[in-house]
């Protein structure tokens, strides 16, 4: 009976644990790398003038109630109006946007007909939404 261990040639282990902590700080490195830099961003050198005067850009906000009354920046406007209405602060603000705020029992042909006329007049139109919780 032989109890001597026999060995059948050189064992071949790779040890890892050096090259676990590199792979571990680059990957660190290039997650908090990739939050600080962002692509999207293009610099540019922005002419000046001498008037100072920039686009103007208003928001104006229309809500309609669940009774269906529109109203226009606190302002009631009846339904028939409410096109020329919103085409009078187009032509005041080149870039207009609308924040359209519905009460949740207001039928969606009423709010379609809102998107329809900022369609038509080239108005930006946002939904205004409640967060859950």
């Amino acid at each position: 009976m032989n109890l001597r261990k026999r060995h059948k040639g050189a064992s071949a282990e790779v040890h890892t644990s050096a090259m676990n902590d590199i792979m571990f700080f680059l990957l660190l490195f290039f997650l908090i790398a990739s939050t600080v830099t962002n692509p999207n961003v293009i610099k540019l050198m922005l002419p000046k003038s001498s008037s100072g005067q920039s686009v103007s850009k208003k928001t104006i906000n229309v809500s309609i109630d669940k009774d269906l009354k529109y109203t226009i920046d606190k302002k009631e406007v009846p339904v028939d109006q409410l096109q020329p209405t919103l085409q009078t602060y187009k032509t005041m603000a080149s870039e207009l946007t609308i924040v359209l705020y519905v009460d949740r029992t207001v039928a969606i042909q009423d709010v379609v007909q809102v998107m329809d006329i900022a369609q038509k007049l080239n108005i930006k139109l946002v939904l205004a939404t409640e967060p859950k919780g």
